[in-house]
């Protein structure tokens, strides 16, 4: 492909990606403009991915509306290459399968599997924000007897992947925050171009209090949602502008941290900007971990890092222990989750408190609901 057609899929997809939308709509517009591109087998596979642990949240692959158990047992059990997380944690964030098997793809389990669906390459990229979260993964597949992807095909897929992870970002947290029956949903506030409120979701009013020098009562927002408002309309105004989906981080009266999430909402009237408001931190995978199996503060930091992928010594590195240490602390984890392996850890996470969402979101997709990215939490007993 010419540097002109990226050039253009670029602007398309900055475009699209600007005007925040519903997950499945954008995965299915950004599908036809990759095609343009990068031309590959039938149609691409997206994932979301909680940025906690780097598991799957949901797959959402045209034409096949429920992905086989047995690729999710080989994602999160075999060992393999080029799997989700692995790229997620890689440097470059991009690989194919060619280039991970060192040219043998038939080496790999993962290759057989693809090619039952007709699939011989494979390219996996990560969807990892600005801010440096990885909220997604997009695969794209060639068949047999065709060009290997090119150089200039993986730098494109690259290039544009930050703003796929934004959009995804505020597809997850509008569809949230439109969901009264989540625990803990973000706040959503809508407002006008002229920063005058149209519309709000339950609580925000709690939420806006917790910011300093606002006043719901007497029509005061916080400068902090002015300034990110303003932010975002420049952004809306200028499509190539690097603050695409603005963020901000802010310490609450309470000594809290609290992010907005600034979105322009499509319409065909006059610009309407979304502030999604919510509570900074490991979203839930810290409580789940705590009221599943009762590990203490570091065993839960040990096991997210764990079910990213990370090594003992990167495990030793990021939270400054010592090898020996980060081996006792998988000891006492191993004991209270009842495994004996990282992989029997992973694998029991996953099928505990992911696929069950994972599952739950193919059928959000088929009814045409909002997807959720937080992993399954069963409801309270009566």
């Amino acid at each position: 492909m010419s540097t002109e057609v990226f050039r253009r899929a670029t602007e398309q997809i900055t475009r699209l990606c600007g005007e925040p939308r519903d997950l499945v709509s954008l995965w299915r517009e950004s599908s036809e403009i990759l095609a343009r591109a990068v031309p590959h087998y039938w149609t691409p596979c997206f994932y979301t991915l909680d940025p906690a642990s780097l598991l799957m949240t949901s797959h959402y692959h045209h034409g096949l509306a429920e992905i086989p158990g047995d690729w999710l047992v080989s994602e999160y059990y075999a060992d393999d290459v080029n799997q989700l997380a692995a790229v997620a944690r890689s440097a470059s964030g991009i690989a194919t399968l060619h280039e991970a098997t060192g040219g043998d793809p038939a080496r790999s389990p993962r290759w057989h599997r693809n090619m039952t669906m007709g699939g011989d390459q494979e390219l996996i990229a990560r969807l990892r924000t600005r801010s440096g979260e990885v909220w997604g993964a997009l695969g794209l597949y060639r068949e047999p007897r065709t060009p290997l992807f090119s150089a200039g095909e993986v730098d494109f897929v690259r290039s544009v992947t930050p703003l796929l992870a934004e959009a995804a970002r505020a597809a997850l947290l509008l569809g949230q925050a439109h969901q009264p029956d989540v625990a803990d949903a973000p706040g959503l506030l809508v407002l006008d171009r002229h920063c005058a409120v149209e519309s709000t979701t339950p609580g925000v009013e709690r939420r806006l209090a917790e910011l300093p020098d606002g006043d719901w009562a007497a029509g005061r927002l916080p400068s902090s949602v002015l300034a990110l408002a303003g932010r975002t309309l420049r952004a809306a105004e200028h499509p190539d502008h690097a603050d695409l989906v603005p963020v901000a981080r802010v310490l609450s009266r309470t000594g809290t941290w609290i992010v907005l999430h600034g979105a322009r909402l499509t319409s065909t009237g006059a610009p309407r900007i979304a502030v999604i408001i919510e509570q900074a931190g490991p979203g839930r995978l810290y409580p789940l971990l705590m009221s599943a199996y009762g590990l203490t503060e570091r065993e839960k930091d040990v096991t997210r890092l764990v079910l990213q992928g990370a090594s003992t010594s990167a495990i030793a590195a990021e939270l400054v222990l010592s090898a020996h240490t980060v081996q006792q602390h998988l000891k006492g984890i191993f004991e209270k989750t009842g495994v004996r392996s990282r992989r029997d850890l992973i694998g029991k996470v996953f099928f505990a408190h992911y696929e069950p969402r994972l599952r739950d979101n193919e059928r959000r997709a088929a009814d045409d609901r909002p997807l959720r990215g937080e992993p399954w939490s069963p409801p309270p007993h009566p």
